[in-house]
Formats: structure tokens, C-alpha cells, sequence
């Protein structure tokens, strides 16, 4: 008996490695195209930096490469290497990553053409080429991305005319072909219609003499007659508005006079009437408070078809400028489309009020999951606390590097770092954040924040720019790996200083980063992880804006990049 039982364990660990050994020759013999489509663009990109270290043709799939994003089904959906100094040409074979979604090879030395294979990405949201030396046409068959919504190509040597076709993506959102070499008419119909003559500038041979002028009297007649009509109907509709707003009761619930009851749709987004607001928020009562920040106060609430909302109700002193410029600086917020950034999903505006709606996130964020958690709930594991920083660097390179203009978040702190189902960071708070023009390299404007996590030239001369986010971002990541506050007056008691960086810097000069440490970590942790973390963020503080790093280069050194040079050279320098 127990040599029959040894007999079929042998066949069956046999059969096992016949059977591992015919999948591999299987996945040899058939590859994955996209793993042969990634292998293509890295043998024709020159790479000074290593970028492309962790590109291994051989591997089953690209999933675990550096810079490359993938779904559940383990098929590609991001491709990320922006300003990473890469030079070379575009390869057809790009156009193989049937689930792509992001494809960002922005602020790089890429020449040649643009692949017409490019067209094929059915799933393409996002396509950022911009800042390189892209020289011939644009593709006609970008046309084919009927779900882009990103389209930015400018400061290229692109030529030719604009494809007609581009007009017909009913989902584009965003749009620069500006500074390039672009030829012939402006076409201003279709999805092209509402973009501006910035989204063409510095074209000098393209013009905008696009717009259909029809040569036939009975046109003119009919034209003139559909004009006459459209007026007509529009002075009255004005007249019934008037008189609605005249004669129609008066809503005695809540709310403000001024305030009407309507649903208004404005693109994707919804706006809600305070009405609304007031009756999920039970009329923004202090038992819903979810947390206060320098921009106002998030209340909980629930809407009538049952959904879970965060409501963001704006302090006075914060509502910069007037309708028009909120409901311009939320539309282009809207925008803001990643996994890492909080979805806004509508706004309430008032005379007397501004308000932002948010999905609810189970999770909370990341300052409640560290310090207010119930006694029942696990403290966050190094690894998911590796991973939420990861996340959040992501989504503030994202608002730096991919938003036009440019999202300035100006409060990144752990309280604004939120957690969906899975604890997947999700950067929230953006909604009032200031839209920089890239041109631009500071604003000065009216001191919004925390103390704590405010950078030392916003706190003296108002100052801000993309790295005032740095700065905040490094306190964040402090607090993620002490789970202390970035301000604590407690700190006095033990002659600690009551600012977590000032503590954290004496403990590294003086060898003790492991007294730094969260205790609820109970020693689970992987040191050398953590003290790069830590480096990275001591980097991120440093007191001079410009020797900050940018948070694409904060990406990059979390995930092993950079940071062993740069840190050596803070450290010199404090030392």
C-alpha cells in the first residue's frame, strides 16, 4: 500500500513538472504582445537614467515593471514616463496594448512620427506627447479613440492640417496643439467647439477661416429666419423665467431665497441645489462633521436615493472670486481623472454659498486610520502604509504634471489623503486647490492650509508652487510613519519640540530612526524601507522650494529610483 502511494506521488509531482515545463514553453513559444510591445519602445528609447531596469522581456507579463500600471486581468492600462529624459522614436507596436488608458511619454527628447498605430488604443482616455520633438502629421486615426478625453500634443514640430475626424470624439475634454507647425483651417465644429484659441496658439500657418459660410440666397433667407426664431424663443423664455422667479412660492425648508430647487447638469458633473445639500447633510448638523480643514468644513451625508456623499462646505474667506471663476475652477477640477485623486461629483453655488460633493470613503483617511481608529480595527500594516504613499505621490504628480493648467493641491496633509475599499489612496481636497498656468512658476495668494504642513515661503510671503505641495506631501509621509501629528504639543513634555520634522531630523543625525517609528507597527517592518522612506520625505522638506524635489521625481524615488544621490547630497549638506 504505501508503495502504491509513493508510486502515484511520484507521477503526480512528474505530471506537475511536464506540465509547469510545456506552460512555460507555451508562453515562450507564443509570448505576450504586450510584453513585446513595452520590450519594443525601450529597444528603441535611449535611457540615461536606467529607466527601463525592470523591463524584462522575459517576464510572463509586464505587470511588475516600474512605470507600468495594470488591471485585474493583468493587461496594461497605464504607461507612465514623463520628464523621465528618454529620446528615440515611437514604436507601431504601442498600439498592441488593447486596454491601455494612459499613455504619457510627455517632457522627453522623442522625435520621429507619431504611430498611426496609436489609433488601435480603443480604450485611450489620456494621450500626453507634449514637450518633446514630434515631427510629421497628426494621425487620422486618432479619430478612432472615441474615449479619449486628454489630447495633448503641443510644443512639438508637428505639420500638416488637423485631422477633420478629431471633431467627432464627443468625450474630449482637454486639448493643446499649441507651438507646433500646424497648417490649414481650424476646424470649430463638432467636440472641437468649445475650446479656445489658446488650445492653437503659435501655429503661424493655421488659420481660422473654418467656420461654413453658405453663398445661396435662400440659405442667407433661411439662416436669417432660424436666427429670428432662435431669438424669439429665447426672449421668452427669459420672460417665463423672470415671472417664475417672481410669482413662484417661496421654498421655506432651508434654504436661500436666491437658491432654486433645480437639478443643473453641467457636462458630467451635477449641480446640486443647497436644498439637496441641506436635507442629506440634516442641514450641515455638527453630529455629520467628518473634519475640518483650512478650506472649510466635510460633512457626511445621504442623499434621498440612498447614496453616501461627502459634502465640502467652503469658508467665506476662501471663496476666491465670483461665479463665474468657481464654476470655471470646478469644471477644470472635474477634469482631474486618476485613481489616486478624489472624483469630484458635483457643486452647489449661491450667493452666499460654495459648496463640493464627494463620493464617501469607507476607509476615512489616512490621519483617522493613525490616530482616531476604534480599539476593534488592526492599525495599518507597513505595507498598505508603503502603498497609500506610493498612491498619493501619484496623484499630486498627476495634478502637477497632467492637469492644464496646472492643480496646485496647497493642503496636502494626512487628514486630505483618503482611503477607498481596498485602502488604495485617494488624494482629496483639490476641489478649492489654485490653477497654475505652466508658464507660471508662483502665485501669491491669501494663506489657505494647516500649520504643520504649510511650507516656510507660503507661511512668510504667500508664495506657492508645485513644490509647496512637495513639502506638504514629506509631512504626510512623516506622520504615515510615525503616526504622529506634524504639530503636537505633547512633544514638549519630553523636550522633543512640538514639530514632528524638527524631531524626525534630530533623531536620523543622531542614529535613532527606529525611536521614530509608529509603536503600533509592533516592529513589522522592513528598516531599510523605512528609512528610505524617510529620507525621501526629509528630502521633500528641505526649507528651499528649489531644491525640493518635483513629485514625479518623489514617484520615482519610491519606487527605487534617484534617491541614493540626492539624499547623499542632503546629507552632506547637514551634516
Amino acid at each position: 500500500m504505501a508503495n502504491m502511494e509513493r508510486k502515484i506521488s511520484s507521477f503526480i509531482c512528474s505530471f506537475l513538472l511536464w506540465a509547469i515545463f510545456m506552460l512555460d514553453l507555451v508562453l515562450k513559444v507564443c509570448g505576450n504582445p504586450e510584453v513585446d510591445a513595452l520590450s519594443a519602445l525601450k529597444n528603441n528609447l535611449s535611457d540615461p537614467n536606467n529607466v527601463f531596469q525592470s523591463w524584462n522581456s522575459t517576464h510572463v507579463t509586464p505587470c511588475s515593471w516600474f512605470h507600468v500600471t495594470c488591471n485585474n486581468e493583468y493587461s496594461v492600462t497605464r504607461v507612465d514616463l514623463g520628464n523621465r529624459n528618454l529620446s528615440g522614436h515611437l514604436v507601431p507596436q504601442l498600439g498592441q496594448l488593447a486596454n491601455l488608458e494612459y499613455l504619457s511619454l510627455y517632457g522627453n527628447n522623442i522625435t520621429g512620427k507619431i504611430p498611426n498605430e496609436l489609433g488601435n488604443l480603443a480604450n485611450l482616455v489620456s494621450l500626453d506627447l507634449y514637450l518633446n520633438n514630434l515631427t510629421g502629421p497628426i494621425p487620422n486615426k486618432l479619430a478612432n479613440l472615441k474615449k479619449l478625453r486628454f489630447l495633448r500634443l503641443y510644443n512639438n514640430s508637428l505639420s500638416g492640417n488637423i485631422p477633420m475626424g478629431l471633431t467627432t470624439i464627443d468625450s474630449l475634454q482637454v486639448l493643446d496643439l499649441a507651438n507646433n507647425n500646424l497648417t490649414g483651417d481650424v476646424p470649430l465644429n463638432g467636440s472641437f467647439s468649445p475650446f479656445t484659441p489658446a488650445s492653437f496658439l503659435n501655429n503661424p500657418l493655421l488659420s481660422y477661416n473654418s467656420i461654413p459660410q453658405s453663398h445661396s440666397g435662400n440659405g442667407n433667407r433661411t439662416i436669417e429666419a432660424i436666427a429670428i426664431a432662435v431669438a424669439v424663443a429665447l426672449l421668452l423664455a427669459t420672460l417665463v423665467i423672470v415671472l417664475w422667479k417672481r410669482w413662484k412660492p417661496q421654498d421655506i425648508f432651508f434654504g436661500d431665497a436666491a437658491e432654486q430647487d433645480l437639478a443643473v447638469n453641467l457636462g458630467q458633473l451635477k449641480r446640486f441645489s443647497l436644498h439637496e445639500l441641506q436635507v442629506a447633510t440634516d442641514n450641515f448638523n455638527d453630529k455629520n462633521i467628518l473634519g475640518r480643514g483650512g478650506f472649510g468644513k466635510v460633512y457626511k451625508g445621504c442623499l434621498t436615493n440612498g447614496d453616501l456623499i461627502a459634502v465640502k462646505r467652503l469658508r467665506e474667506e476662501c471663496m476666491q472670486g465670483g461665479e463665474m471663476q468657481f464654476q470655471t475652477e470646478v469644471e477644470i477640477t472635474s477634469m482631474a481623472v486618476h485613481r489616486n485623486l478624489l472624483r469630484l461629483r458635483g457643486f452647489c453655488m449661491t450667493p452666499t454659498e460654495r459648496v463640493l460633493v464627494y463620493p464617501f470613503m469607507v476607509n476615512g483617511s489616512v490621519a483617522s486610520c493613525l490616530r482616531d481608529r476604534l480599539e476593534s480595527q488592526p492599525p495599518l500594516e507597513w505595507p498598505k502604509r508603503k502603498r497609500i504613499a506610493l498612491g498619493a505621490a501619484k496623484g499630486l504628480a498627476y495634478l502637477h504634471d497632467h492637469c492644464d493648467p496646472k492643480i496646485i493641491h496647497r493642503d496636502v496633509k494626512a487628514a486630505n489623503i483618503l482611503l477607498d475599499e481596498d485602502f488604495e489612496a485617494v488624494v482629496g481636497d483639490f476641489g478649492l486647490a489654485k490653477l497654475l498656468d505652466y508658464k507660471d512658476t508662483h502665485v501669491t495668494t491669501a494663506l489657505c492650509g494647516t500649520i504643520g504642513h504649510i511650507a516656510p515661503e507660503y507661511i512668510s510671503s504667500g508664495k506657492f508652487s508645485a513644490k509647496t505641495d512637495t513639502f506638504g506631501y514629506g509631512v504626510m509621509l512623516l506622520e504615515l510613519i510615525t503616526g504622529q501629528r506634524a504639530l503636537d504639543l505633547a512633544r514638549l513634555a519630553n523636550d522633543d519640540g512640538i514639530m514632528l520634522l524638527d524631531w524626525v531630523k534630530r533623531l536620523v543625525k543622531d542614529k535613532k530612526l527606529k525611536a521614530s517609528v509608529d509603536e503600533d507597527l509592533q516592529g513589522n517592518y522592513d528598516e531599510k524601507e523605512v528609512e528610505e522612506a524617510i529620507q525621501v520625505a526629509l528630502l521633500c522638506t528641505q526649507s528651499s522650494p528649489l531644491e525640493r524635489p518635483q513629485m514625479c521625481e518623489v514617484v520615482s524615488m519610491l519606487e527605487g529610483e534617484g534617491l541614493e544621490e540626492k539624499w547623499d547630497q542632503w546629507w552632506k549638506k547637514e551634516i
